[in-house]
């Protein structure tokens, strides 16, 4: 059966996400696999990818991996794709910021794994009200290096983590937390092209290398509520539902084209100002490519 209309929704009943799916989330810190759009619909977000670079000669990378919605339409289209927005808004409300985007794209057979961490470490976002919905243009496997987390982790203290800048960890500083993690805890979030799945910010999670024969691509969208500060620096994001009564975040402007003039003025504001909170203690300028 359909749901009611949202305006004659109850008020404590979900969008997308079951009770029982929302309670999960905020127990466990995250909830998955959440069916947002079809296979093939997936895909074609995948062909969009690999047709810029195809184009460009070389795989997506540096800056370009991120804040990938300022530059390219379909990507735009993406941070507002209803059923994402339905089940972001299930989590931490009707007001939504889209504040990054991340592609997290692990070539064939490649080397790149992700360590051990907690996304709030170098944010500068208070309070931790901060959602990622991790979106699957492809098959995720244990195989090609699917995301692991620690159920229950968002809700002790911020750990204290290291840099490693290590050349093949996908994330900014190669940061990784210091101390022991308890693995036996761990669960892998397998998803189906078209599937996402929902982790709060300060879940440890990570990921081992792709061991298979085809790429693994994944868009973690990075969703706050407006009531959300950046501490670091004078930052932007871009409003994508309901209303901003805050203004603690400049307003990003949507691209009209793919990588026109705008766009890329745009995008290169919004980084270069991220870049600053990210690696705000280092010599960083730039994200790695």
């Amino acid at each position: 059966m359909d749901l009611p209309p949202a305006t004659l929704r109850p008020r404590n009943m979900p969008h997308l996400l079951s009770p029982q799916q929302v309670a999960a989330y905020h127990r466990d810190g995250a909830v998955w696999p959440v069916r947002v759009m079809s296979e093939v619909d997936a895909q074609g977000y995948r062909r969009a990818l690999e047709a810029h670079e195809a184009k460009s000669g070389e795989p997506l990378q540096g800056n370009w991996r991120h804040k990938t919605h300022l530059l390219f339409t379909w990507a735009d289209a993406l941070v507002r794709h209803p059923k994402i927005l339905d089940a972001v808004e299930d989590c931490i409300g009707p007001d939504i910021l889209c504040w990054t985007t991340n592609f997290f794209i692990k070539e064939a057979n490649s080397p790149g794994f992700v360590s051990w961490h907690q996304d709030a470490t170098y944010w500068g976002l208070e309070p931790d009200d901060v959602i990622t919905a991790w979106v699957a243009f492809t098959e995720v496997t244990p195989e090609n290096g699917y995301m692991q987390v620690i159920p229950g982790s968002h809700r002790i203290d911020q750990l204290p983590h290291r840099d490693t800048f290590h050349k093949d960890n996908l994330l900014s500083r190669g940061q990784e937390i210091a101390v022991e993690v308890d693995k036996s805890q761990a669960r892998g979030i397998a998803l189906r092209p078209g599937e996402i799945s929902l982790h709060h910010i300060k879940l440890v999670h990570g990921s081992d290398a792709n061991r298979s024969a085809d790429r693994r691509i994944g868009l973690a969208i990075r969703y706050i509520p407006p009531s959300v500060r950046q501490t670091k620096v004078r930052d932007s994001a871009q409003l994508v539902r309901g209303t901003d009564r805050f203004c603690h975040f400049d307003p990003e402007p949507r691209p009209q084209a793919d990588l026109d003039a705008a766009a890329l003025a745009a995008h290169a504001d919004a980084v270069g100002r991220q870049v600053k909170a990210l690696y705000s203690g280092t010599e960083k300028t730039a994200f790695r490519a």
